[in-house]
């Protein structure tokens, strides 16, 4: 039987985890089209720049794109207004929105769940550091509550939920009293390699500066042991912490994939200060054979073997992350294990994951399916 698929994501606004999962569907899938709340399309990673994306009317917002989290009330309305009656598969990719679809009856929703929306769930640490009044946060507060009541019931309307760490199976089973298999993201494994030249001085940082990351524990610490710290990426939190920031620290903006492959092939470690639902950015570092300095807690938990791939700090501070990285600094670490280790990440292990769960959804009597895509997919029809 063919199938009509489309694959679903909150918004496409950012190039991270999340974004590169919806990559690695539209590689499985590359004739499903892409429906999403907003789109950047100057932001959009390399594989889904020739991607059919189709946004809602929450595109034509005035400055949707730089006030995107202020208009958090709007989106349920936006994905409620998504049309996919001629679909029979729906992958929804969602953190907050995208599960919260009109399934037409004849359909099946499998949901990718990256973690229970966290501005419903943990408003506060969502909204901490956006510049609003103080009147406009209390107000979005309020709105949270029905919000809630939404995400809850919206996520029994899914066929098949899956679960991208065993902490997001946690809070699926305890905000939405749901069961889901955990399958990992992918890693793009084979992007990265391991250098033939010894690292070099510096800790590393890659990620969005935003403040839930926590990206000021590593810069009080490495301010304080004076160890060189240089950080990849950009994002709203980014003058506040350039201001806390010593004369050892260096923040490098936005770069290429393949400067950024340079930098973690280069380091010391990576440092990963924040609670992530998974975090792929520690497994990239493993793939290049470097070691993770990571909060204990969250995604890492699946990820890091203390000793063999890097190791944790256990509270959230930087005198925790400064014993740590004195720890750090007394141990031998061996590239080849490291990578081994992220290899069992990679993102083949994540299409037959995916691909098996969505089998086992269209066909409970598990009869064979034909696939399409990347060795192994579903066929479309015409």
């Amino acid at each position: 039987m063919n199938y009509r698929i489309a694959i679903v994501h909150d918004y496409l606004n950012q190039m991270g985890g999340a974004e590169r999962v919806v990559g690695v569907i539209h590689k499985l899938f590359p004739e499903a089209p892409i429906y999403t709340t907003i789109v950047d399309r100057e932001k959009l990673l390399p594989e889904l720049r020739n991607a059919d994306i189709r946004s809602t009317w929450m595109q034509r917002i005035p400055n949707i794109l730089r006030d995107f989290k202020l208009y958090f009330w709007l989106y349920p309305f936006a994905v409620r207004s998504m049309d996919f009656e001629n679909y029979d598969i729906i992958i929804s990719s969602s953190s907050a929105y995208a599960k919260g679809i009109r399934k037409p009856d004849q359909a099946v929703h499998l949901c990718y769940c990256h973690s229970p929306m966290r501005f419903a769930w943990n408003f506060d640490g969502y909204i901490e550091n956006v510049k609003v009044s103080r009147f406009r946060k209390i107000a979005a507060k309020w709105l949270t509550f029905p919000l809630r009541l939404w995400d809850k019931a919206n996520s029994k309307q899914v066929d098949r939920l899956i679960a991208n760490s065993s902490v997001v199976k946690e809070r699926i089973r305890k905000y939405y009293g749901l069961e889901s298999s955990v399958i990992y993201p992918p890693v793009e494994v084979e992007r990265f390699s391991i250098s033939e030249e010894a690292p070099g001085d510096y800790f590393l940082i890659v990620s969005r500066l935003v403040s839930y990351k926590k990206i000021d524990i590593a810069i009080e610490a490495c301010s304080r042991l004076g160890r060189k710290l240089l950080i990849v990426g950009d994002g709203d939190d980014r003058k506040r912490l350039e201001a806390m920031a010593g004369p050892t620290v260096q923040f490098l903006g936005r770069r290429s994939d393949e400067e950024v492959t340079r930098y973690m092939q280069g380091c010391r470690a990576l440092l990963f200060p924040g609670l992530e639902d998974f975090g792929i950015t520690p497994l990239e570092a493993n793939a290049c054979g470097r070691p993770v300095i990571a909060f204990q807690a969250g995604g890492a938990l699946d990820t890091i073997k203390p000793g063999l791939n890097g190791l944790f700090f256990k509270q959230q501070n930087a005198g925790d992350l400064i014993e740590a990285l004195q720890t750090f600094e007394q141990q031998q670490w061996n590239p080849q294990l490291i990578r081994e280790h992220a290899e069992t990440f990679n993102e083949r292990y994540f299409i037959e994951r995916l691909l098996s769960s969505l089998q086992s959804a269209i066909d409970p009597m598990g009869s064979s399916i034909k696939h399409y895509g990347v060795g192994a997919g579903i066929h479309f029809g015409g």
